[in-house]
C-alpha cells in the first residue's frame, strides 16, 4: 500500500489519484463551513426581518456550536464503520434539510431549532481526516491535512463575504432566505459529485475498521480511566450551553426544562460509560498483545491542544470586529475586514503547520508553535488603542499563524496514532475544539477581554506542559484486517 502511495508525487494542481480524493474532501469541508456559518454574516438583517432580540441573536449563536460536540464524536464512529465516500454524501445531503428549515422559517423558535440541527454539519471535517490519511503515506501526510483543513476551514470567511452580496443581489427583505437556502443547494448537489467521485482507499488497499463499533478501543486499563476522564468535558460543556440558555442565561429554557437536560446528559454520560466498558472489557481479562497497542496518552494531549488552538480561533473570530471596532473606533465594516485577516491566514499557516510537522517531527513542531502561540495571545492582551492600528493587525496575525499552524501540527499527528481509529481520534480531538470555543466564549461574557486573552495564553501553556509527555509517533502501527493478516502502516 505505501507503495502506491508515494509513487504518484505530490502535484498541488493535479486533480487525479490522491490529489482529486484532497481537493474534492476540502471543497466538501469548505461546503460545511458555509452551511455552518452561514447565519453570521446575515445576523442584523434577520434580526431585523423577524424583529428579534440581542439575546436571541446571542442564543442562535450559542445553538449554533451545540451539537457539535456530540456530532464529532458521532460522526468519527460512523466513518470509521461505513468508510469516508458513504458518511461524507449523507452528511451534506442531511444537513441541507435544516439548511432549508432556517432559509423559511419565520418565528425565534423555527430560527433555533434549524440553528441547532445546522451545528451536526460542523462534524463533516472529521470525515476528510481519515479519507486523507489512507490516501497520502506518512511523510506527506501533515501537509495534505493541512491543505484540507486549511482550505476547508476558509468557507467560514467565504461565508462572510459573499452571503451578504447574494442577499443583497436577490434584494427584498427576503434576500437573506435566498442566501442560506442557497448554501443547503449547494451543499445538497456536491453530496452527489461527492459520492460518484471518490474510492475510500486507494486500489488493493484494505479500510480498516474498528474491531467493536459503539466506543473508541483503547489498550490498556490505564488508557480506560484516562478515557473516561477525558469525557467528562464534553458533557461540562453541553450542561453550561444549557445553563447559558436557561432563566440564569438568555431565559430560552424554564428551569425545569434546563433539569431535565442535565438529567438526560447524566443518563447519556452512564450510557456512553457502559458503551465503552463493553467495547473495551477484554483488557481487564488478559493483556492486549504489544503490536496492537497504542497510548491514549496521545490522544489525550492533541485533545488538550485542540482545546487551545481550534477553541480560541472560533472564540476569537467571532469577537474580534468588535475589538477592533471598540478599541480603535473603526466602523463595523472596517473592523470586520482588519478581522478576517485573522481567517485569511488559515489558507497558508494550517499547510504550513502541517508541512513544518512533516519536516521537522511531530513532537518538536507542536512544542514551538505551542510556545508562540502563549507569547502571542499574551501580545494580544497588551493592545490598546495607544497602538497603532497597523502594528496591533501585524500582533494579531502572527498569533494567528501559531494558532492555525498549531491546528495543522495536531492534525499532522492525529492520523498516526491508530489507523482503523482514525475516525473516532479524529472526533474526539475535533470535538474538544468545540469544548474550547464554548469554555473561552464563556469566559469571554465574564471578564475583561484583557483578562480572556490571558486565559487562551495560560491554556496555551498548559498544553506546551502535556506536550512533553507525548511520544514522536515513529516506526510502524500494526493493523490486523479480517482474515487475521497484519499490515504494517509507516508513520515515520
Amino acid at each position: 500500500m505505501g507503495l502506491i502511495m508515494s509513487a504518484q508525487k505530490f502535484k498541488l494542481f493535479s486533480f487525479s489519484g490522491k490529489m482529486k480524493v484532497l481537493h474534492l474532501s476540502w471543497m466538501a469541508f469548505f461546503i460545511t463551513f458555509v452551511v455552518w456559518f452561514n447565519a453570521a454574516p446575515l445576523v442584523s438583517v434577520i434580526a431585523d426581518s423577524l424583529g428579534l432580540t440581542k439575546d436571541q441573536i446571542k442564543t442562535l449563536l450559542i445553538l449554533n456550536v451545540a451539537l457539535t460536540i456530540p456530532a464529532r464524536i458521532i460522526i468519527g464512529m460512523v466513518t470509521d464503520k461505513y468508510g469516508p465516500k458513504v458518511t461524507y454524501s449523507a452528511l451534506l445531503a442531511i444537513c441541507s434539510i435544516p439548511c432549508f428549515m432556517f432559509a423559511v422559517a419565520d418565528s425565534f423558535e423555527q430560527l433555533a431549532l434549524a440553528r441547532f440541527l445546522i451545528g451536526f454539519i460542523g462534524a463533516g471535517f472529521v470525515i476528510g481526516i481519515r479519507v486523507v490519511s489512507e490516501w497520502f503515506p506518512a511523510k506527506e501526510l501533515g501537509t495534505a491535512e493541512g491543505i484540507y483543513g486549511g482550505w476547508g476551514n476558509f468557507g467560514s470567511a467565504a461565508a462572510a463575504f459573499t452571503l451578504p452580496a447574494v442577499a443583497l443581489a436577490f434584494g427584498g427583505e427576503n434576500g437573506w432566505r435566498f442566501a442560506i437556502g442557497l448554501t443547503g443547494l449547494m451543499s445538497l448537489a456536491f453530496s452527489f459529485v461527492y459520492y460518484f467521485n471518490i474510492t475510500d482507499t486507494p486500489k488493493g488497499s484494505t479500510y480498516f475498521k474498528p474491531k467493536k463499533a459503539g466506543g473508541l478501543e483503547v489498550t490498556s486499563k490505564k488508557d480506560f480511566v484516562l478515557l473516561i476522564i477525558m469525557k467528562i468535558p464534553m458533557y461540562a460543556t453541553l450542561a453550561l450551553l444549557a445553563w447559558k440558555l436557561s432563566p440564569a442565561g438568555v431565559s430560552m429554557f424554564t428551569q425545569n426544562v434546563t433539569e431535565l437536560i442535565y438529567g438526560l446528559l447524566v443518563l447519556v454520560f452512564i450510557v456512553d460509560f457502559y458503551q465503552t466498558y463493553q467495547v473495551n472489557k477484554h483488557i481487564f481479562i488478559r493483556e492486549v498483545p504489544e503490536f496492537e497497542r497504542y497510548e491514549f496518552k496521545q490522544v489525550a494531549v492533541l485533545n488538550v491542544l485542540y482545546f487551545t488552538t481550534f477553541g480560541s480561533e472560533l472564540a476569537v473570530v467571532s469577537m474580534l470586529p468588535l475589538f477592533f471596532a471598540e478599541t480603535f473606533g473603526l466602523g463595523m465594516a472596517q473592523a470586520g475586514m482588519v478581522a478576517s485577516s485573522y481567517a485569511f491566514m488559515n489558507l497558508m499557516s494550517r499547510p504550513g503547520g502541517g508541512w513544518l510537522s512533516d519536516k521537522f517531527g511531530r513532537k518538536s513542531t507542536l512544542l514551538i508553535l505551542t510556545a508562540g502561540l502563549a507569547i502571542g495571545y499574551f501580545s494580544v492582551a497588551q493592545i490598546d488603542s495607544s497602538w497603532s492600528l497597523p502594528i496591533a493587525v501585524v500582533v494579531v496575525m502572527a498569533c494567528s499563524f501559531f494558532v492555525q499552524g498549531g491546528e495543522g501540527a495536531v492534525f499532522a499527528a492525529v492520523p498516526l496514532i491508530k489507523r482503523r481509529l482514525t475516525g473516532q481520534i479524529a472526533g474526539m480531538t475535533g470535538a474538544y475544539g468545540n469544548v474550547g470555543a464554548v469554555f473561552f466564549l464563556t469566559v469571554y461574557s465574564m471578564v475583561s477581554t484583557q483578562m480572556f486573552f490571558y486565559v487562551i495564553a495560560t491554556s496555551a501553556v498548559f498544553g506546551f506542559i502535556t506536550l512533553l509527555f507525548m511520544s514522536e509517533p515513529k516506526g510502524h502501527i500494526a493493523e490486523v484486517n479480517e482474515q487475521g493478516e497484519v499490515t504494517l502502516i509507516s508513520v515515520s
